[in-house]
């Protein structure tokens, strides 16, 4: 019997380290929203390959946030605030939330072979040395593909994916007492924003920048509820 009550003590425990984890993880998330949208409205991403092997030549550090380096970081954090997430409402519906967890983690995996970034940092430098055209033509068509992969497979689904895990997690919300109905109201309306990819041309990118004001706003409660439930 003293053994069992240890594990659930350990059990209840780990439970509370992962809320403040997934809370930490959610309010460091917070300033980057905003500094994502004013990298894309301040230095907006160059359209050619040639362009960007320029953009980081001239500002290595800028090319590379052109090319979402920030958005590696926010996939880090969300897995936290997705484990966090799964941790406060398993007991709600089981099954829905480990399909969500599922969908999510595929999601995230699928985003970091499609971003890029330092590869396209790479492709500059050799593109700077290079001495001859068909040295530079090669290097062009490598950073063309490496553009293709960006806006390709593998971001959409990471993209689609996301935005139905989010739409699962906020369905169990509005069916369990652990979150507010307006925070399970907001999950909503950012997963129905998200499910038209930003790739889809400026339809895209328009629904994928109204995401972000749910999106913010469903942070900031969730961190704050998360943060109750590890001093309960």
């Amino acid at each position: 019997m003293m053994n069992q009550v240890t594990n659930t003590e350990t059990s209840i425990s780990d439970w509370k380290s992962l809320y403040k984890v997934g809370g930490v993880a959610a309010l460091i998330m917070l300033p980057i929203i905003p500094l994502q949208s004013f990298i894309f409205i301040a230095y907006p991403p160059p359209a050619t390959v040639i362009d960007f092997f320029i953009l980081f030549q001239k500002n290595w550090f800028v090319g590379l946030l052109d090319r979402d380096l920030l958005l590696i970081v926010d996939n880090v954090l969300l897995i936290l605030i997705y484990l966090a997430l799964y941790a406060a409402l398993v007991q709600a519906n089981k099954f829905l939330m480990t399909i969500g967890l599922a969908f999510s983690l595929i999601g995230i995996a699928a985003y970091f072979p499609s971003n890029t970034a330092f590869e396209m940092l790479s492709l500059s430098h050799q593109y700077a040395a290079a001495t001859t055209e068909a040295q530079r033509a090669t290097l062009l068509a490598a950073g063309q593909a490496m553009l293709a992969i960006y806006s390709g497979t593998a971001f959409n689904v990471y993209y689609v994916l996301n935005a139905i895990a989010l739409l699962i997690f906020s369905a169990v919300m509005l069916r369990s007492s652990v979150f507010s109905k307006t925070t399970a109201y907001l999950g909503l309306a950012a997963g129905i924003l998200m499910i038209i990819p930003s790739t889809a041309g400026m339809i895209g990118i328009y629904f994928s920048l109204l995401s972000l004001i749910p999106w913010f706003v469903w942070l900031i409660l969730f961190a704050r509820r998360l943060f109750q439930l590890a001093r309960k």
